[in-house]
């Protein structure tokens, strides 16, 4: 049986290890014992107490896996990925970090290891669909919205976090990078919200953050842009933290002690945002593709709603992001994708074959999806 590494045992990492466990060996590393006692009571798997940061004692236990997933928080996630490549294992990781993955292309193709990064809902999904319709049509605009949203909307920020809250921030103070006529162009994240309709929801605010990601590299859409979605009047609240300084990372002396004001406002914010493990939940992905196909103008428009699940205990932004992350998992582990060096996406949905194999491993797990299309 192929063994599975997971570093990161959180909501997100829970429930790839509860799903990867029904084929694979599966261990899970974590600094939380907490964590890992609750992953072991509930599937079969084995733990591992240990620190990504503690890197000659980790890479002790990574020598016999077939495959490795990062699910760690993004201020460890690049530094993580790079130690994984170089111990010449395979990689799915969906830590969604600031740097550029690129930088470690060379390294993975000189390893001939295969990395598949920010593989989890969008980025993750979204990539894979545009990575897609791309192959098959000559596309002019893409836009993506996506949010996650507990059900009971508790004021003030009416928001709770599926993953490291210091991630949520950094949307928030992360320069966006869209495109525009073929160029890239760079914009305040929160700028330009925007309210958009959803079935069984209602109206989401939504604004624009940095999850174009390696799309801007890999594509040649000449208009493309994310935005993230929340209840309305979430981003005021940010605005003004983040404008008042709450956000920053710069040491202030405060009494005589030197604070990150980020440090500060985190401690603050964290509890209020925490998702107990059984709190109601959803996703929401929208994606909005335009092109030409075939000589005619197409809109594609894709919908994904996806609820917790009460039965399975498992959050929707756990189970989208964790489902997409095994999807890929699978492939490389049964060797239907083995392309080497850095993999966004984008790159699996080049493939039919891969496009295909996730979108029905998703189905399969009871994710709702939906395609329209018309000619404009």
């Amino acid at each position: 049986m192929k063994k599975v590494v997971l570093l990161g045992a959180g909501l997100i990492g829970k429930t790839i290890a509860a799903d990867l466990c029904k084929d694979y060996s599966v261990l899970a590393v974590d600094v939380d014992r907490k964590k890992l006692d609750r992953l072991k009571s509930l599937y079969p798997v084995e733990t591992i107490l240990s620190s990504v940061t503690d890197w000659e004692r980790t890479s002790k236990f990574l020598s016999d896996a077939d495959l490795i997933i990062g699910a760690v928080p993004g201020f460890l996630g690049f530094q993580t990925l790079k130690n994984i490549i170089q111990l010449k294992k395979d990689v799915v990781d969906i830590s969604f970090f600031g740097e550029d993955p690129f930088e470690l292309d060379s390294l993975a193709k000189q390893n001939k290891v295969t990395a598949v990064v920010d593989c989890g809902v969008a980025p993750g999904l979204s990539n894979i669909i545009i990575g897609y319709f791309n192959s098959k049509m000559k596309i002019d605009s893409f836009k993506c919205y996506v949010g996650g949203l507990p059900v009971e909307r508790e004021w003030p920020f009416e928001y709770k976090a599926p993953f490291s809250p210091s991630d949520v921030i950094e949307e928030y103070t992360r320069p966006a990078r869209i495109v525009e006529n073929g160029n890239m162009v760079v914009k305040p994240a929160l700028s330009e919200p925007e309210l958009i309709e959803f079935k069984s929801i209602g109206k989401l605010e939504a604004f624009n953050t940095d999850g174009l990601r390696s799309l801007i590299t890999t594509m040649k859409i000449p208009n493309m842009i994310e935005k993230t979605l929340r209840y309305p009047g979430h981003i005021e609240y940010m605005r003004v933290l983040r404008e008042a300084g709450f956000f920053n990372k710069e040491p202030m002396e405060i009494g005589g002690q030197k604070i990150k004001p980020i440090d500060f406002t985190s401690k603050l914010l964290f509890p209020l945002w925490h998702l107990d493990e059984n709190e109601p939940e959803f996703t929401v992905l929208r994606l909005i593709i335009e092109g030409n196909d075939k000589q005619k103008k197409k809109q594609i428009i894709f919908d994904l709603y996806d609820k917790y699940d009460e039965r399975k205990n498992l959050s929707s932004m756990a189970r989208t992001t964790g489902f997409t992350c095994t999807a890929a998992a699978r492939l490389i582990l049964n060797e239907k994708f083995n392309r080497k060096g850095i993999c966004p996406p984008e790159f699996i949905g080049e493939n039919e074959e891969c496009y295909n194999k996730v979108l029905n491993d998703l189905r399969h797990r009871g994710i709702e999806m939906t395609f329209s299309e018309k000619e404009i």
